[in-house]
């Protein structure tokens, strides 16, 4: 009898160890899948935070996540697309719906493209807005997302926090960044603009670091060597340096094609993804005259607006364009 107990209590060790090691092991499997997900995956909005303006408003930054690497998504502003003015915990409730025609449009995107688009946009409020919050609510895969944009003192930020969140300037925690001046951008011709299908359009800007922080070197991973690197930060890092890249923000990005290329704007941290985050990119140098020109051509008529994002690296300068696309 105590060979046979010894025996049985082996066995049930065995079976137990098994156990977990197939439940670990799928765990794994399901992690891996989630990390690297294609698409299937939702988009929720980001509250980033917010600082005050120099006539006593205050300006709420967003952005958004979402968790797909490939699948982008194009949601109207509506119903499922909205921005919301509320009391305080107004719409905690997921289940409540407040789309309201007038309020709806705050500006935000209705093309969203993968993975983290951190400070995409940003709402002024008044020096009243007081304990009110500003909702944004989207549904992407028959699931309710929302982000609250509050004046709460916990979500104060400066443009350190800012190149923090990004990894600019190789994640730096230079003071100097708290005081970081966003590009400027300047367009060339009319923010609205009306081309044909087919027929290209085009586009320049002049863009200038005003001062010149963060300092200009190298890009990331730019030897071979480190393209594989054990990475050494909790966040995706990019290197310092003025930059300039045209995005769709609103309508059919797979519409719309550039010449030449242009880089990504989101943070896609794969090697060779031609983005700011991903090995062994390095920032291109400043073209002549701080002029970055470029055409669009479009496959299909519409209402678009295409985003300028300028970037010293750590902090962003916008300039929309607003383009209407007949047959």
């Amino acid at each position: 009898m105590k060979v046979g107990s010894k025996q049985i209590q082996r066995d049930l060790l065995v079976a137990l160890v098994l156990m977990l090691a197939l439940l670990l092991a799928g765990q794994v499997a399901n992690g891996q899948g989630r990390f690297m997900q294609l698409s299937g995956e939702r988009v929720s909005p980001a509250y980033e935070g917010w600082w005050p303006n120099d006539d006593g408003s205050f300006k709420l930054f967003f952005g958004y996540m979402n968790s797909n690497w490939q699948e982008e998504f194009d949601i109207p502003i509506g119903p499922d697309n909205y921005f919301s003015i509320t009391e305080e915990a107004g719409l905690d409730d997921l289940t409540l719906e407040a789309y309201d025609f007038s309020v709806a449009d705050q500006g935000q995107p209705t093309h969203f493209y993968p993975r983290r688009n951190p400070f995409l946009f940003m709402i002024d409020v008044p020096a009243d807005f007081g304990t009110d919050e500003m909702v944004w609510t989207l549904k992407t895969k028959n699931h309710t997302a929302r982000a609250y944009g509050s004046l709460k003192p916990d979500y104060r930020i400066d443009p350190q926090v800012i190149s923090t969140e990004v990894g600019g300037s190789f994640g730096s925690l230079d003071d100097r960044l708290r005081t970081n001046i966003p590009p400027d951008i300047r367009l060339e011709g009319e923010s609205f603009r009306t081309v044909r299908v087919g027929q290209p359009l085009n586009l320049a800007v002049t863009a200038h670091d005003p001062d010149n922080l963060p300092e200009r070197r190298g890009g990331i991973g730019a030897n071979p060597e480190q393209v594989y690197r054990t990475p050494s930060s909790i966040v995706v890092m990019s290197g310092p340096g003025l930059r300039f890249s045209w995005t769709v923000y609103r309508g059919p990005a797979s519409a719309a094609t550039f010449e030449p290329t242009q880089f990504k704007t989101y943070t896609d941290s794969r090697a060779y993804a031609n983005s700011p985050w991903s090995p062994p990119y390095v920032i291109p140098e400043v073209p002549e005259d701080n002029r970055w020109a470029a055409e669009v051509t479009f496959d299909q008529p519409g209402e678009y607006v295409l985003r300028g994002i300028a970037s010293d690296g750590s902090i962003f300068s916008y300039q929309n364009v607003n383009v209407t696309v007949t047959r």
